[in-house]
């Protein structure tokens, strides 16, 4: 049994994977860009230690916090806007 999607679906989805994959590249060039580049990252000391270890060990955690918070954010409002949510 197959059902067809309506177009106020199909824009919900839509929506919510360009989020998701947006979020996705961020998580990306945070984790593994700024990782392949931290031997000229540490070359720049900040406060006596080098900067890579201030981008990848302190940064990429705050980074990743406010990844979270934008996709809560942003799917609350799409949850709202297209009528989606849990029901009791």
């Amino acid at each position: 049994m197959r059902t067809e999607l309506s177009t106020a679906q199909r824009a919900y989805w839509r929506r919510n994977l360009l989020l998701t994959c947006g979020l996705l590249a961020v998580w990306f060039g945070v984790t593994f860009v700024a990782g392949y580049f931290a031997d000229e990252l540490n070359a720049i000391h900040f406060l006596g230690f080098p900067l890579g270890f201030y981008i990848l060990a302190q940064g990429s955690l705050v980074v990743y916090l406010l990844i979270i918070m934008v996709y809560v954010i942003v799917m609350g409002r799409l949850d709202r806007r297209y009528g989606v949510g849990e029901r009791p």
